[in-house]
This record gives C-alpha cells, sequence and structure tokens, in this order.
C-alpha cells in the first residue's frame, strides 16, 4: 500500500522584541491571533511569551514571517493594528507573490499608514493597494477618474486630498460638484427653493466635508467660496483656475456633460471624476458620459484611470459580497440575453 507523500514543513521562529507588547501585536483576547489562524488553517501557531513558532507549508509559512515584519513596521508608527487592518494586510501579501522573495509593490506597512488627513483625532489613509495607488495618482496627474463600486472610498478620499490640498495652499478653492437627481437634471418637479431641491443629492458631499472639517468653519468656508457645493449644471461656461475640482456620480453624466465639465479645468487646478459604471440612473438610450470618456480618454498624457473593485470596499463585510453577488448575476445575465 503506498502511502501520500505529505507536503513538506517548514518551520519559523519569529523573536517579537521586548518594545512591541505582545497584546498589541495579537490584539485583545488574541483577536488579532484569531484572523491570522483562520486565514492559514493548515499552519500551526504557538505563542510562547515574546515568541512566535510557526509550522507549515513553506510558503505560508513565510507569508505568516512576513506579515508579522509588516504589523510590527505599522505599530511602531503608533498607529494601532485592528482586524481588518490584518486581513487586508494578509491579502496585500497573497497578491505580492505568497510572501516569498521580494515584495512587488507597495507594501502593507506603507499602505496603513500613508495619513492624507487628521481631524479632532481622526486620520484618514487608505485601506487598500489599490486605494494607495489611486490617492498617489491624485498626487501625480492633473485629472483622475476614480471608478469602482459603492463603498469604496472613491469620493471620500477624493475629498480629503482636495481638504489637504486646500490646507496647504495647493489651491485656493475646493469645488464639489453632482449631476442631480439624473443627467437631465429635472429639479424642476421637486417641492421647494432651489437650495430645496439640489440639497437631498449634494447631501453624501456635505456629509463627508464634516468627517474632514470643524463643522463650524464649513458655512463661512462656503459663504466665502473657498468651498463650493453645487449641482453639474452651475459648472457651464466657466473656467476653474487654482481649484480642487470633483465630479461625484459621474456615471450619471451624459457624454455632453462629461466634456462640458472636462473643459473647464483651469491653470493649476486639479480634477478628480468618481463613480461606478454598474449603477447607471439615466434614461434609456442615454450613453453614460463615464463608461465613454474611458475610450476617448485612454492614453492621453496626464490623464490617470484608476480602478477600485470589491475588494477595495472598506464598509461593513457584508458590502463586498453583495457586490460580488451583483456583479456575477450581471453576468449571468448578459450571457443569457446574448
Amino acid at each position: 500500500m503506498t502511502q501520500t507523500p505529505t507536503q513538506p514543513q517548514a518551520r519559523a521562529q519569529i523573536m517579537i522584541p521586548a518594545a512591541h507588547p505582545m497584546v498589541m501585536l495579537l490584539g485583545s483576547g488574541d483577536s488579532l491571533l484569531r484572523v491570522i489562524e483562520t486565514a492559514f488553517p493548515a499552519v500551526d501557531i504557538h505563542v510562547r511569551g515574546n515568541e512566535i513558532r510557526a509550522t507549515g507549508d513553506a510558503a505560508d509559512v513565510a507569508l505568516i514571517q512576513r506579515l508579522f515584519d509588516e504589523m510590527m513596521l505599522v505599530l511602531r508608527t503608533g498607529q494601532p493594528m485592528t482586524e481588518d487592518a490584518v486581513e487586508r494586510s494578509i491579502a496585500m501579501l497573497r497578491a505580492s507573490g505568497n510572501g516569498q522573495g521580494e515584495p512587488q509593490g507597495e507594501t502593507p506597512a506603507e499602505v496603513l499608514t500613508q495619513n492624507i488627513l487628521s481631524n479632532r483625532g481622526r486620520t484618514i489613509r487608505p485601506k487598500t493597494l489599490n486605494q494607495k495607488r489611486y490617492v498617489d495618482a491624485i498626487d501625480k496627474h492633473t485629472i483622475v477618474f476614480g471608478i469602482g463600486p459603492a463603498g469604496t472610498g472613491k469620493t471620500y478620499l477624493a475629498m480629503a486630498k482636495a481638504v489637504q490640498a486646500l490646507q496647504s495652499k495647493q489651491v485656493t478653492r475646493i469645488i464639489l460638484t453632482r449631476p442631480a437627481v439624473e443627467a437631465g437634471e429635472r429639479l424642476g418637479f421637486l417641492p421647494g427653493t432651489l437650495f430645496d431641491k439640489i440639497d437631498p443629492y449634494l447631501r453624501p458631499l456635505y456629509d463627508a466635508l464634516h468627517d474632514m472639517l470643524d463643522p463650524d468653519s464649513i458655512p463661512r468656508l462656503m459663504a466665502a467660496g473657498t468651498i463650493e457645493v453645487a449641482p453639474l449644471a452651475y459648472m457651464r461656461g466657466r473656467t476653474l483656475n487654482d481649484a480642487f475640482i470633483i465630479l461625484d456620480e459621474a456615471q450619471n453624466t451624459s457624454a455632453e456633460q462629461m466634456k462640458m465639465f472636462l473643459t473647464r479645468l483651469g491653470f493649476d487646478s486639479k480634477i478628480v471624476v468618481t463613480g461606478d459604471v454598474t449603477q447607471v440612473d439615466l434614461p434609456n438610450g442615454t450613453k453614460s458620459g463615464l463608461r465613454q470618456v474611458q475610450e476617448i480618454l485612454d492614453g492621453v498624457q496626464d490623464v490617470h484611470f484608476s480602478r477600485l473593485t470589491s475588494q477595495d470596499v472598506v464598509r461593513h463585510k457584508l458590502v463586498g459580497r453583495i457586490v460580488d453577488a451583483y456583479e456575477k448575476y450581471d453576468n449571468r445575465d448578459s450571457h443569457k440575453r446574448k
């Protein structure tokens, strides 16, 4: 009777310097350790004092070694590790080649410790590799498109970069805009004054601003024109100089509106366009400007397209699963129609 050959087992001994309290590394009640054990069910992980031992498949053990190195680098910055951060670190290491050899691209510590903005004790930073690359692209390019599903931080990170640019005097104003209701912007059917009509569609932008600035300063900045929040129709006929301009929900712009918006770009300005091409609310027959612009501006210098996926969703874990489920359903549905 022949025996099935077993996978060669590797062993690693990881010594944690005394400067890193084990509770910070393993989590309260070993919560972070449990995340690692769940991610590597075939690896035996034992902790004794400041020593961690891992036994299992060579690739998994090498990845766990790198994971603890990355966690210690993050902790050295004074930033705590969370269960979510550990899960995202594991995903990044797996994507970069199972932790063997030199890392490809940015490391988890580089991603998780890149601070964009701090306000009232809260720091805004990217949480995934694609988010970091999106933020870096905003620094490097004049026009950036952030395309991806709900919850991937497209608008939130762009607004954080806008506030950072304003505070560091790179720009003198921030302009935030969205297509109201739908591409036709039929506001006249809604009750109330013009402000009452447009306010519900711009409310998410106000909510994000409140996270990033002292709420008492926002009315003053808006009254001075330093921050402008307006529907897309208000952009027509203007040239926007020395500004950080964000177009949100861009999937609901028509091709003509997208061209109109992009040609508002003035000197010393930056544009970020965000949207989700799977959630177009345009009337039948109207082509989304966000879908079309990807073909038109592909390869144009100083224009960058950042694409985020369900892996970059930073809301409740279930949101990422919902996005995946809808994507699978849409793919099945499109195959049936062919």
